[in-house]
Protein backbone atom coordinates (compact mmCIF):
# COMPACT_ATOMS: atom_id res chain seq x y z
CA UNK A 1 0.00 0.00 0.00
CA UNK A 2 1.59 3.16 -0.76
CA UNK A 3 1.28 6.22 1.42
CA UNK A 4 -1.13 9.50 1.35
CA UNK A 5 0.19 12.70 2.20
CA UNK A 6 -2.57 15.71 3.10
CA UNK A 7 -1.08 18.76 2.38
CA UNK A 8 -2.32 22.61 2.21
CA UNK A 9 -2.13 24.59 -0.82
CA UNK A 10 1.46 24.44 -2.04
CA UNK A 11 1.56 28.14 -2.62
CA UNK A 12 1.02 28.46 1.23
CA UNK A 13 1.79 25.69 3.54
CA UNK A 14 5.05 25.49 4.74
CA UNK A 15 4.30 22.49 6.90
CA UNK A 16 3.09 20.64 4.41
CA UNK A 17 6.31 21.45 1.96
CA UNK A 18 8.36 19.93 4.04
CA UNK A 19 7.31 15.72 3.98
CA UNK A 20 6.65 16.02 0.44
CA UNK A 21 10.21 17.34 -0.74
CA UNK A 22 11.63 14.70 1.58
CA UNK A 23 9.62 12.31 0.06
CA UNK A 24 9.76 13.47 -3.42
CA UNK A 25 13.73 13.74 -2.69
CA UNK A 26 14.23 10.39 -1.78
CA UNK A 27 11.79 8.61 -4.25
CA UNK A 28 9.08 7.41 -1.85
CA UNK A 29 5.00 6.25 -3.34
CA UNK A 30 2.66 8.40 -2.36
CA UNK A 31 -0.51 9.89 -3.28
CA UNK A 32 -1.29 13.70 -2.46
CA UNK A 33 -4.63 15.16 -1.11
CA UNK A 34 -4.58 19.10 -0.82
CA UNK A 35 -6.83 20.71 0.89
CA UNK A 36 -7.35 24.48 0.13
CA UNK A 37 -6.30 26.73 3.41
CA UNK A 38 -8.04 29.42 4.98
CA UNK A 39 -11.49 28.25 3.02
CA UNK A 40 -14.91 27.85 5.12
CA UNK A 41 -14.12 23.87 4.41
CA UNK A 42 -10.99 23.81 5.48
CA UNK A 43 -11.49 22.48 9.27
CA UNK A 44 -14.27 19.80 7.81
CA UNK A 45 -11.91 18.73 4.95
CA UNK A 46 -8.93 17.68 7.26
CA UNK A 47 -11.35 16.40 9.74
CA UNK A 48 -12.28 13.22 7.53
CA UNK A 49 -8.94 12.01 8.28
CA UNK A 50 -9.38 11.64 11.80
CA UNK A 51 -6.37 13.86 12.92
CA UNK A 52 -7.84 17.22 14.23
CA UNK A 53 -7.81 19.95 12.04
CA UNK A 54 -4.27 21.01 10.79
CA UNK A 55 -2.43 19.70 7.79
CA UNK A 56 0.37 18.01 6.84
CA UNK A 57 -1.43 14.09 7.28
CA UNK A 58 0.58 11.33 6.45
CA UNK A 59 -1.44 7.99 6.40
CA UNK A 60 -0.08 4.28 5.94
CA UNK A 61 -2.68 2.26 5.86
CA UNK A 62 -4.48 2.24 9.28
CA UNK A 63 -1.95 4.49 11.10
CA UNK A 64 -1.79 8.18 11.04
CA UNK A 65 1.03 10.71 11.60
CA UNK A 66 0.38 14.53 11.90
CA UNK A 67 2.95 17.33 12.45
CA UNK A 68 5.69 17.63 9.63
CA UNK A 69 8.65 16.66 12.13
CA UNK A 70 6.31 13.54 13.24
CA UNK A 71 6.18 12.63 10.17
CA UNK A 72 9.60 12.96 8.91
CA UNK A 73 10.81 10.83 11.98
CA UNK A 74 8.21 8.01 11.10
CA UNK A 75 9.39 7.87 7.39
CA UNK A 76 13.11 7.87 8.27
CA UNK A 77 12.43 4.69 10.39
CA UNK A 78 10.27 2.98 7.84
CA UNK A 79 13.13 3.99 5.06
CA UNK A 80 16.27 3.37 6.91
CA UNK A 81 17.74 3.95 3.86
CA UNK A 82 16.84 7.32 3.42
CA UNK A 83 18.87 8.13 6.53
CA UNK A 84 16.66 10.91 8.28
CA UNK A 85 18.96 11.59 10.58
CA UNK A 86 23.42 12.12 9.89
CA UNK A 87 25.06 8.79 11.33
CA UNK A 88 27.61 9.52 13.77
CA UNK A 89 26.01 10.58 17.58
CA UNK A 90 27.66 14.10 17.89
CA UNK A 91 25.85 15.08 14.32
CA UNK A 92 22.45 13.30 14.82
CA UNK A 93 22.39 15.01 18.13
CA UNK A 94 23.15 18.59 16.61
CA UNK A 95 20.74 18.13 14.03
CA UNK A 96 17.94 17.11 16.07
CA UNK A 97 18.83 19.81 18.06
CA UNK A 98 18.64 22.65 15.04
CA UNK A 99 15.25 20.92 13.84
CA UNK A 100 13.41 21.56 16.96
CA UNK A 101 14.84 24.65 17.16
CA UNK A 102 13.39 25.33 13.91
CA UNK A 103 10.08 23.56 14.59
CA UNK A 104 9.51 25.24 17.92
CA UNK A 105 11.09 28.89 17.37
CA UNK A 106 11.25 31.98 15.13
CA UNK A 107 7.86 33.23 15.89
CA UNK A 108 8.48 36.56 14.48
CA UNK A 109 9.90 35.77 11.20
CA UNK A 110 6.89 33.32 10.68
CA UNK A 111 4.25 35.68 11.03
CA UNK A 112 6.31 38.49 9.58
CA UNK A 113 7.34 36.55 6.47
CA UNK A 114 4.63 33.91 5.33
CA UNK A 115 5.71 32.02 3.00
CA UNK A 116 4.45 32.39 -1.18
CA UNK A 117 6.37 30.62 -3.53
CA UNK A 118 4.47 32.78 -5.97
CA UNK A 119 6.04 36.30 -5.56
CA UNK A 120 8.86 38.16 -4.75
CA UNK A 121 8.89 41.36 -2.70
CA UNK A 122 11.66 44.00 -2.88
CA UNK A 123 12.61 46.44 -0.09
CA UNK A 124 10.39 45.13 2.69
CA UNK A 125 11.06 46.35 5.46
CA UNK A 126 12.40 43.97 8.62
CA UNK A 127 11.71 44.92 11.97
CA UNK A 128 14.24 44.23 15.28
CA UNK A 129 12.91 40.94 15.78
CA UNK A 130 12.39 39.44 12.32
CA UNK A 131 16.05 40.54 11.95
CA UNK A 132 17.13 38.87 15.16
CA UNK A 133 15.88 35.34 13.79
CA UNK A 134 16.97 36.06 10.66
CA UNK A 135 20.84 36.32 12.02
CA UNK A 136 19.83 33.11 14.13
CA UNK A 137 19.34 31.20 11.17
CA UNK A 138 22.02 32.71 9.50
CA UNK A 139 24.27 31.86 12.16
CA UNK A 140 23.15 27.63 12.23
CA UNK A 141 23.53 27.62 8.60
CA UNK A 142 27.11 28.83 8.82
CA UNK A 143 27.94 27.03 11.63
CA UNK A 144 26.55 23.81 9.59
CA UNK A 145 28.39 24.30 6.88
CA UNK A 146 31.45 24.93 8.87
CA UNK A 147 31.44 22.01 10.45
CA UNK A 148 30.29 19.48 7.76
CA UNK A 149 31.35 21.09 4.60
CA UNK A 150 33.93 18.36 3.89
CA UNK A 151 30.95 15.75 3.66
CA UNK A 152 28.42 17.15 0.97
CA UNK A 153 26.51 20.71 0.58
CA UNK A 154 23.70 20.27 3.02
CA UNK A 155 23.67 21.13 6.58
CA UNK A 156 25.11 18.36 7.48
CA UNK A 157 27.02 16.75 4.64
CA UNK A 158 24.40 14.50 3.46
CA UNK A 159 20.76 15.45 3.10
CA UNK A 160 18.71 14.72 6.26
CA UNK A 161 15.84 15.98 7.96
CA UNK A 162 17.19 18.96 9.08
CA UNK A 163 17.63 20.32 5.72
CA UNK A 164 13.76 19.67 4.80
CA UNK A 165 12.75 21.20 8.06
CA UNK A 166 14.60 24.49 6.79
CA UNK A 167 13.51 24.33 3.35
CA UNK A 168 10.37 26.47 4.07
CA UNK A 169 12.83 29.45 5.43
CA UNK A 170 14.80 29.29 2.35
CA UNK A 171 12.18 30.27 0.49
CA UNK A 172 10.59 32.49 2.82
CA UNK A 173 14.02 34.26 2.05
CA UNK A 174 14.28 34.04 -1.62
CA UNK A 175 10.57 35.83 -1.29
CA UNK A 176 11.76 39.07 0.55
CA UNK A 177 14.98 39.84 -0.86
CA UNK A 178 17.05 38.50 2.15
CA UNK A 179 20.52 37.46 1.04
CA UNK A 180 23.10 35.35 2.69
CA UNK A 181 27.05 35.60 2.20
CA UNK A 182 29.47 32.95 1.87
CA UNK A 183 28.30 28.95 2.64
CA UNK A 184 24.73 30.33 4.41
CA UNK A 185 24.28 31.55 0.82
CA UNK A 186 25.54 28.49 -1.06
CA UNK A 187 23.27 26.54 1.54
CA UNK A 188 20.10 28.50 0.14
CA UNK A 189 21.31 27.96 -3.30
CA UNK A 190 21.40 23.91 -3.15
CA UNK A 191 18.03 24.35 -1.48
CA UNK A 192 16.39 26.27 -4.15
CA UNK A 193 18.20 24.05 -6.83
CA UNK A 194 16.66 20.43 -5.42
CA UNK A 195 14.99 18.58 -8.15
CA UNK A 196 11.77 18.54 -5.28
CA UNK A 197 11.91 22.18 -4.18
CA UNK A 198 11.82 23.34 -8.11
CA UNK A 199 8.90 20.63 -8.73
CA UNK A 200 6.86 22.06 -5.77
CA UNK A 201 7.23 25.76 -7.06
CA UNK A 202 6.39 24.80 -10.29
CA UNK A 203 3.01 23.24 -8.82
CA UNK A 204 2.21 26.29 -6.58
CA UNK A 205 2.41 28.26 -9.45
CA UNK A 206 -0.28 26.30 -10.89
CA UNK A 207 -2.44 26.60 -8.13
CA UNK A 208 -5.41 29.23 -8.63
CA UNK A 209 -6.25 29.98 -4.37
CA UNK A 210 -5.77 33.40 -3.31
CA UNK A 211 -4.75 33.92 0.54
CA UNK A 212 -4.84 37.94 1.02
CA UNK A 213 -3.29 37.41 4.55
CA UNK A 214 0.00 35.81 2.88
Amino acid sequence: MKYELVIGNKNYSSWSMRPWVWMRHHNLVFDTHCVALYAPTTKQEIAQYGCGTTVPILIDGDIRVWDSLAILEYLSEQHPQCIGWPEETAARAHARAVSAEMHSGFSALRSSLPMNCRRTIEGFELSEAVQRDIDRVRSLFADCRHRYFNYGSWLFGQYSIADAMFTPVVMRFKTYGVKLEGEPGKYMQTVCEQAAVREWIEDSCKEQEIIEKC
